[in-house]
């Protein structure tokens, strides 16, 4: 009986379906028909429609606080580059201010050692493989650039020690790849051997490109807090990063010491993004919704910072708990902190083991 309703129901919907398209000129048939859809469906599609018109709302309502907020507040943008960082300040009433470059000898220190670890990439793939010799064309190509680069090295704008380093770290790598190519394999033990003799080199690379960004910025940021004078206390600031740079990001590191702790999550932001470099644009944005996000959250709860976290998160929490409760499951969270905290936005709990290349052997 069941079998029999559906079938007559199905032929009544091809049939209104076949009467509808029937009626539309040839032209739109292929595109038209009757939308099926239910009472339910209707109405969770018209409740949805707010939250999706609420971006559309923010969006617009985002130009006007960011205009209003760049109005009265000195902003600083340090953004992550391949070329060191990229500093922009926007001052209210005057013209937008971007920051000279990292001197070019940071790109060289760190364009030769990413070359050794480039080189890892090429031929890590095919270790103590001797039927598969697709590897050597990339690694006789990279192996021209190399020389080029190493000729090139005396007249780079680089100091004597640095210059000596980087030589040694480039006819390492020349060698080892002039070993794989005439061997016609990539053992791991010398691979592994390549790598125990690079590694002191490149931390010395590493080292000094550190020092030549940090110092940089920090002149230029050093200049403009003096440059705005009583202002600085109500700019703000953010730099962007991707998780693996986020625990001791150089340049929110180096905003702090200017800043101060108690500016750490209130005017001075780090913003994940998903990639190592963002525009200005995106950058602005996220710290307009943010600013914006804290007027709503003290209007409607009455607390500045609460819309800085999960809005749904201390509830969540409890519920977590309940939920591990029925399972006889001890629950794993961290502290709950207090809105406005001050505290750094990477970790910074102590723990064993090794925290920079220093600690390393």
């Amino acid at each position: 009986m069941k079998q029999r309703i559906y079938a007559v129901a199905a032929a009544g919907a091809l049939s209104a379906t076949s009467v509808f398209a029937a009626e539309l000129p040839g032209y739109l048939q292929p595109i038209a028909g009757p939308l099926e859809s239910s009472p339910q469906k209707t109405a969770a599609r018209n409740v949805l429609a707010l939250n999706t018109a609420m971006f559309g709302l923010y969006a617009d309502s985002g130009r006007i606080f960011q205009k209003n907020i760049l109005a009265q507040h000195p902003v600083i943008l340090a953004l992550f580059s391949g070329a060191g960082g990229r500093f922009i300040l926007y001052r209210p009433g005057a013209p937008t201010l971007e920051a000279p470059q990292v001197p070019i000898v940071y790109q060289l220190l760190k364009s030769v050692a990413h070359s050794v670890m480039a080189l890892g990439e090429v031929v890590t793939p095919y270790l103590d493989n001797a039927t598969d010799r697709s590897w050597r064309g990339p690694l006789l190509a990279y192996r021209s650039q190399m020389q080029t680069a190493l000729d090139s090295l005396d007249a780079t704008d680089m100091d004597a020690d640095w210059r000596a380093n980087s030589r040694v770290i480039l006819r390492n790598n020349i060698a080892f790849m002039d070993s794989c190519a005439a061997n016609g394999v990539v053992p791991l033990a010398d691979l592994q051997a390549f790598a125990q003799k690079q590694a002191p080199l490149l931390k010395k690379n590493i080292a000094w490109a550190a020092q030549t960004q940090v110092g940089h910025w920090m002149r230029v940021v050093g200049e403009w807090k003096k440059e705005l004078g009583g202002d600085w206390d109500k700019t703000y600031a953010a730099s962007n990063t991707i998780y693996v740079a986020r625990q001791n990001n150089v340049l929110f590191s180096v905003l702090a010491q200017f800043f101060g702790p108690d500016t750490i999550n209130s005017r001075l932001m780090l913003i994940e993004t998903i990639s190592f470099t963002t525009t200005p644009d995106d950058m602005l944005e996220a710290l307009t919704r943010i600013i914006a996000d804290r007027s709503v959250g003290a209007l409607f709860f009455g607390n500045y910072y609460l819309m800085d976290y999960e809005l749904m998160g201390g509830d969540g929490r409890a519920a977590i708990i309940a939920e591990d409760a029925k399972r006889g499951a001890p629950p794993f969270l961290p502290p709950a902190t207090p809105f406005g905290s001050h505290q750094w936005p990477t970790l910074i709990t102590p723990g064993a083991g090794p925290a920079s290349l220093a600690d390393l052997p």
